[in-house]
């Protein structure tokens, strides 16, 4: 593609253009190297390594130079974004993007399921990579960077795909990673506190999220919006004010209006009202939020052509989406031990709830907080697993923070809980909690779900919880462990 095709500006100097890198490294000859400004390092430094691998062209923000053509944009990674959607194409021709802090991967995931049992060739993209009919493709973002993001998408494209749904983050967002895709249908989950770190306010950290809606959904497009989760119900009312269609899911729903939720032996009774026509299913998940989900994702499914009598038969078999709320392993005689992604107050308060009516017993809960994060939500992950009967604070990510400073503040906040401990090493701390369940009691280890590292300092290490607490069972079982269980044999650790 020419460079004047590719920035949309007449040139009289008008190389072929053979690939876009924001990353001087990947640069190769006949590439734009995309100098994006960082908040620790400007990509301008960059520029004479992007040169010397062969960048015929170099954007950057003004002021810029460079010994090749340079071009000027006071928004460079927005700029990026809409060259790659044009570089890399074509796309999937029904995009679907999903936002929200908590729900997006189940959401997306269980969009992909229902558009797969209804014959469609379906993809998704997020936290779990991106995946499709004979395509799958690791990612190290939610939602990654343009290159990458327009690359995967003309890939998925060509293998077949043509509905594709993908979490769309409040950092990209804000970095205007996903502009340049046409997104027909735009979904909203709920907002609650997340991301303060890098977002001033949630103010600005909502006003991120909106962008989805009001600069990158098509203008005919669908805004899908659950009125049950916080913030729906404004942002429904905004996106009605600005002439918009919308379609609401819950309680209140005008399209799918929620009747009912029962929590059954094998998951959830959810009766609802579609399309005039009342509707009962047996869904297969655990948890009230996971029915929020799976009605959400019936809607964008519903709003991207099909009826909804057509998929609400299919709902019964919808499976979890990794790591959410999965049960990982199982205790005989004594209960059930799962895994969540649960990090953030809200997410910890409504998975504990969510369990609850599938508990006879106990409910222990293990978490922690990630370093280099929003440090002011920790002692509200502590107070929001107040509500179980047993905490144990461990560490998350750590990263480059002292790691008991981090438990200490997530300790502060489980101060109300009437039994709580604390164990570092994330590893005991699951066997811990494996070997303290007695009959009937749950276990529901919060924090890093689907993962399968932890970050200490700058390393990262292999570590999933699901693999620990099979490990921690057939160790429990091995050394005879009764259905009274441990009663405080911690294995290792501090406790408090």
């Amino acid at each position: 593609m020419r460079l004047s095709e590719l920035s949309g500006e007449t040139r009289e100097e008008d190389p072929v253009i053979t690939g876009l890198a924001s990353d001087s490294r990947q640069v190769k000859p006949g590439y734009l190297f995309a100098a994006l400004p960082g908040v620790e390092i400007d990509g301008a430094r960059f520029i004479p390594q992007a040169e010397q691998n062969g960048a015929v062209a170099v954007l950057a923000s003004p002021g810029v130079k460079a010994s090749v053509i340079t071009i000027e944009d006071a928004l460079p990674r927005r700029r990026l974004a809409m060259m790659a959607s044009k570089f890399y194409r074509p796309a999937p021709a029904t995009m679907v993007g999903v936002t929200g802090t908590n729900g997006k991967t189940s959401v997306v995931s269980f969009a992909a399921q229902l558009w797969t049992l209804l014959g469609v060739a379906a993809g998704s993209i997020g936290t779990l990579g991106a995946s499709g009919p004979n395509y799958q493709r690791p990612l190290d973002h939610t939602t990654p960077e343009p290159v990458v993001l327009h690359e995967t998408l003309r890939d998925m494209a060509r293998v077949g795909v043509t509905h594709a749904a993908m979490e769309v983050s409040s950092h990209a967002l804000a970095q205007y990673r996903a502009d340049g895709v046409r997104f027909s249908i735009a979904a909203f989950t709920n907002i609650t506190q997340d991301h303060l770190d890098y977002h001033a306010t949630f103010d600005a950290y909502f006003s991120a999220k909106k962008r989805l809606f009001t600069d990158l959904l098509s203008d005919d497009g669908a805004a899908i919006v659950n009125v049950d989760g916080a913030g729906g119900a404004d942002l429904a009312a905004a996106m009605r004010a600005d002439a918009r269609r919308v379609l609401t899911v819950g309680a209140n729903g005008d399209f799918i209006a929620t009747n009912d939720i029962q929590p059954t032996a094998s998951g959830l009774l959810v009766r609802f009202r579609a399309a005039n026509t009342d509707v009962e299913i047996d869904l297969p998940l655990v948890g009230a939020f996971q029915a929020e989900n799976a009605l959400l994702a019936a809607a964008i499914v519903a709003a991207s052509g099909f009826a909804i009598e057509d998929i609400a038969p299919l709902l019964s078999s919808l499976r979890g989406a990794p790591g959410r709320m999965e049960k990982v392993a199982e205790i005989d005689g004594v209960g059930g031990v799962y895994v969540d992604y649960a990090h953030t107050p809200d997410a910890v308060a409504t998975a504990i709830s969510a369990i609850r009516p599938h508990t006879a017993g106990r409910i222990i809960i293990i978490l922690g907080a990630g370093g280099d994060r929003d440090s002011e939500k920790r002692p509200l992950m502590g107070a929001a697993a107040a509500s179980a009967d047993c905490v144990i604070v461990t560490d998350d990510n750590p990263r480059r923070e002292d790691p008991s400073a981090i438990r200490a503040s997530v300790m502060q906040g489980a101060g109300a809980a009437l039994d709580v401990h604390e164990i570092g090493d994330r590893g005991a701390a699951i066997q811990a909690g494996v070997d303290m369940m007695r009959e009937g009691d749950v276990l529901l280890i919060a924090g890093k779900g689907h993962e399968t590292g932890q970050t200490i300092g700058t390393k990262t290490i292999a570590f999933s919880d699901g693999e620990e607490a099979v490990k921690a069972v057939e160790k429990r079982a091995a050394l005879g462990v009764g259905r009274r269980g441990g009663d405080g044999a911690y294995g290792g650790g501090e406790t408090t």
